[in-house]
C-alpha cells in the first residue's frame, strides 16, 4: 500500500533528519516511526488493561526481599 502526505518544509526536513540518522530512506523512516508510534500505544493499552484487572483483583503487591526470603529457605 502506497499513500502520500503534505509537509511543510520544516517537517520534511526535520524528517529528512531522522531518516539520515537511522540510515534509512525517508519512506523507511515513516514506516519505522509509525509502527514504533503504534507499538508503543499498543503496549501501554495492554498494560493499562492488566493493571485495571490487577487493581479489581484485590491482589497486593509485597517487597521482592520477602519472595527471596522465602525461596532462601
Amino acid at each position: 500500500m502506497a499513500f502520500s502526505i503534505r509537509l511543510t518544509e520544516e517537517e520534511r526536513a526535520l524528517a529528512e533528519s531522522y531518516a539520515k540518522l537511522h540510515s534509512c530512506s525517508l519512506a523507511d523512516a515513516f514506516k519505522r516511526a509509525l509502527f514504533e508510534k503504534i507499538e508503543e500505544e499498543y503496549d501501554l493499552s495492554v498494560f493499562d488493561e492488566a493493571y485495571r484487572e490487577y487493581v479489581e483483583s484485590g491482589r497486593r503487591s509485597r517487597p521482592i526481599g520477602a519472595l527471596w526470603e522465602e525461596t532462601d529457605e
